[in-house]
């Protein structure tokens, strides 16, 4: 869960910066977090006790799926929710759930990836939903596409199911994970903000490998080198980006790579 706050309090901090800096507000708060934005590596400090911590009671965040609650299933210690992440170069704000409905009212945000993603966005909309906890919300929660609106605000988290980024197709031979193909691409279309992630799906194999055969083009592969699979994926991805999103509408972040997560 500590991976998942860290990596969700980064994202958050980009978010709030990206909103701050598209309203230019002229207070020295504002000022001063946009300069500690530009000079901050975020990734190197540490881990420090909190005690006021965690962000949310995840037993009543109603976005939660039953196997990311740790505490409801009977993980008897608490303490690992009790730590906040410190940058050595500068202070991150903390998280402000009001705050961030208010910078993004009327706004999109997509996560696309695998549980990496999942967990973004479960997290992110738990976190404000503990800032709101009786404001509106709709909640729809499918294998492709799910998505939680905070209505009050006209501000939506959504959130697209797709560990390989391209596709994985039925075909007579089998199922086959098309690394030139971007099917489901429409759905990411008219986001203010797209997050997406990928990785470690692409060293999957026997029976965790949710695919039969690659293919590039007309050809077909049983198997290849999958730091090579892996690259042609992406740059399907990032073409995809270059010519259906417009940068001065739709910031795009790639999260980078997730750990194995399974025992």
């Amino acid at each position: 869960m500590g991976f998942r706050v860290l990596f969700t309090l980064f994202l958050v901090h980009l978010l709030l910066h990206e909103a701050r800096t598209e309203q230019l507000h002229n207070t020295s708060s504002s000022i001063k977090v946009r300069k500690l934005v530009g000079s901050c590596n975020l990734f190197q400090g540490k881990w420090v006790f909190d005690a006021s911590y965690p962000l949310y009671d995840s037993s009543s965040c109603p976005f939660i799926s039953p196997e990311f609650d740790c505490q409801k299933y009977g993980r008897p210690d608490k303490q690992y929710l009790k730590f906040s992440w410190i940058p050595d170069s500068c202070e991150l704000p903390r998280f402000d759930g009001m705050e961030f409905l208010r910078r993004w009212r009327g706004k999109k945000i997509m996560f696309v990836g695998d549980s990496l993603s999942l967990n973004q966005w479960e997290s992110l909309s738990c976190m404000i939903h503990q800032a709101v906890p009786n404001s509106k919300t709709s909640f729809v929660k499918r294998d492709s596409v799910s998505s939680v609106t905070f209505e009050d605000y006209g501000v939506s988290l959504l959130l697209y199911r797709t560990p390989y980024l391209v596709d994985i197709v039925r075909e007579p031979q089998g199922r086959v994970l098309r690394l030139d193909s971007i099917m489901g691409g429409n759905a990411w279309r008219g986001m203010d903000m797209l997050i997406f992630n990928s990785w470690h799906w692409w060293t999957h194999t026997g029976k965790s490998q949710p695919w039969d055969y690659m293919q590039e083009g007309s050809t077909l592969y049983k198997d290849m080198d999958r730091l090579t699979a892996f690259y042609k994926g992406l740059t399907t991805w990032a073409r995809w980006v270059d010519v259906n999103v417009d940068p001065s509408k739709t910031k795009v972040f790639f999260q980078g790579i997730s750990p194995t997560h399974y025992q």
